[in-house]
Parts: C-alpha cells; structure tokens; sequence
C-alpha cells in the first residue's frame, strides 16, 4: 500500500515523501497516528501545501537549536558523586542529573534528549550526545568527580 508521510517516521521516512508499506502496518500504525495518509491525488495536493508551511517552521527550530547547541558546546560539566576506594561510584550519574546540572545553570534541556545508553558509574570524562534537534546534535562534555570538589561550569 502506497501512503504519503506527514511527519518523519524513523526507519521509513521524511515528512511528503511516498513510501510503500504493508497494508496492516499502514491500517494499524500510520494512519490512526496520523503520521500518513493514503497516496490520492488531492491528499498528495494537501500533503504539499503543508510541506511549505512546515519546512518554514522546521528551519526556524534548527535554528535556535544551533544557538542554544553553540552555548551549551562551551559549558563544562563537572558532577562530583562519592567514590569507593577502588574509584568507583557509590550509584551513578543518569541523563536525570546531567539535565538537573544543565536546568541550574539556566537551560532548560529534556533528560530523553540526552543520549546515554547506560548510566555513567566510574569516574572521569565523558561526551554525552545531546540531540536538540533532528538534525542537530551536540557532545557535551561531562566531567564525574569525587565528592568534595567544587561542582563548577
């Protein structure tokens, strides 16, 4: 079954484009979600002339997601925990404290957006991708620390 995207689907495509899919996965995940719509020819119409109203948004969200990924790409992140004997951290630091960290400091950052697949549990110095935007990701760099260190930016 031919559907037309109306937002970006991960794996599948971007927003207008004319993908072939199974029938049942259009039927019971696309269409429900409004994320497409079957490909007639006053959908493709439709389809267009919101492409250019969303494109014109799109660029504005890159944007600001540039500044603010220009900002925080200069800011050190330094998160002091305790540490065991062996350096190893009692607990860990989670993309939860990293946004914690970056909201104190005066931005306003989602803990999902933020890409650590696990948490991290020794000591030392990490990049931690931070996706602002689809198209736009920043490392931040994230500094764990022993406790009694001043926790500085």
């Amino acid at each position: 079954m031919e559907v037309i995207l109306r937002e970006h689907v991960d794996h599948l495509g971007e927003r207008g484009e004319i993908v072939k899919v199974a029938a049942g996965y259009a039927r019971n995940y696309l269409l429900p979600r409004k994320l497409a719509l079957p490909a007639t020819e006053g959908n493709k119409k439709h389809v267009e002339r919101e492409r250019k109203i969303v494109e014109a948004r799109e660029s504005q969200e890159r944007g600001v997601a540039e500044s603010l990924g220009a900002r925080l790409a200069g800011l050190d992140i330094s998160i002091a925990r305790r540490v065991g004997d062996t350096e190893q951290l009692y607990g860990s630091v989670t993309s939860a404290d990293i946004a914690e960290f970056l909201k104190e400091k005066g931005f306003e950052v989602d803990k999902r957006k933020l890409i650590l697949p696990e948490p991290i549990k020794a000591i030392g110095d990490y990049d931690v991708p931070l996706k602002l935007h689809r198209a736009v990701t920043i490392p931040l760099k994230v500094k764990v620390v022993k406790e009694g260190g001043a926790r500085t930016s």
